[in-house]
């Protein structure tokens, strides 16, 4: 049976740098499981791991799609356990991380995608409402799609809304499992939220002096448009409205923040609410976590 370490946990706690050190101990590779960082050239934005970083262990999944192209959760899915295998098969452990729980949800639980195809006209309509808007008809449509989806995801929001009407049913009801049976050991890293929220400002802050508002100018210049589902990441719509002069850059910074305050807590709902026998492990906790992965790496 094949055996995968599966590390998830809010935005800014840690995870690329405890994933790398887990590679390099257990002779792992990383599968990416962050939706943004599926695309190229949005690297400081989506804190992509740094080429350093890349370097220091293999990683899968980054860099698969451009801004203006789209990667399914079928296609996730498949091309996740596909490395998976070859991982496996090279005599290594594969180690799923990142903090977007439908990613890791699909892949874990084996999600059959729902086979609704798309309606041009009824996708027009609702692409032009706002991510509010859509979130709010996923509310009364189907409950809890809406609790677990990313709400800043346009394009999410419109295929549970469109698969919901179109078929009469609820997008979560659709969604059957199938899962694919492997020996997991799951971890959440976590910390005492206000350290963390302290923790991803100075990110973000950081962040922005790297470049993030002049590699958003390049993606522009790359005649890849403001709207696209891929701007819609997080942070990218401030820098959006800075380049267009409708923000100040301490003010956009502030939003910035605030934003993402609002998504690390939508993450913990999701880790709460998707519970198959995670360890926590807060930064003091995780050499404790060694002995209890090479336990299982080494049982039957």
């Amino acid at each position: 049976m094949t055996k995968i370490l599966v590390l998830a946990g809010a935005t800014a706690v840690g995870k690329t740098a405890l994933a790398i050190q887990w590679a390099q101990h257990f002779n792992g590779e990383i599968i990416n499981a962050d939706s943004r960082q599926v695309y190229r050239y949005m690297d400081i934005g989506t804190a992509k791991p740094t080429p350093a970083e890349q370097s220091a262990a293999v990683h899968h999944l980054l860099d698969v799609v451009n801004p203006d192209e789209t990667l399914t959760l079928a296609d996730f899915q498949s091309r996740a356990y596909a490395r998976i295998e070859a991982i496996h098969e090279r005599g290594k452990v594969p180690i799923l991380a990142g903090g977007t729980g439908m990613y890791i949800t699909a892949v874990m639980e084996g999600w059959r995608i729902p086979q609704v195809p798309p309606d041009s006209a009824l996708r027009e309509q609702l692409e032009a409402m706002s991510n509010a808007d859509l979130l709010e008809k996923l509310r009364v449509l189907d409950p809890e799609t809406a609790e677990s989806i990313d709400a800043n995801n346009p394009r999410r929001l419109v295929r549970a809304v469109e698969v919901c009407l179109l078929s009469g049913k609820r997008f979560s009801d659709l969604r059957r499992s199938d899962p694919p049976g492997y020996n997991a050991l799951y971890f959440a890293l976590t910390m005492p939220r206000e350290a963390l929220y302290e923790r991803a400002d100075r990110r973000a802050e950081n962040m922005l002096k790297a470049g993030w508002i002049q590699e958003t100018q390049q993606l522009l210049e790359m005649g890849y448009r403001h709207d696209l589902p891929a701007m819609s990441a997080l942070g990218y719509p401030q820098v959006l409205r800075y380049l267009r002069g409708e923000l100040r850059l301490d003010d956009a910074a502030y939003e910035i923040q605030m934003a993402t305050h609002k998504f690390i807590r939508r993450q913990y709902t999701w880790l709460r609410g998707h519970n198959p026998g995670w360890q926590w492990l807060e930064p003091d906790q995780i050499d404790e976590a060694i002995p209890m992965i090479h336990d299982w790496l080494e049982s039957d």
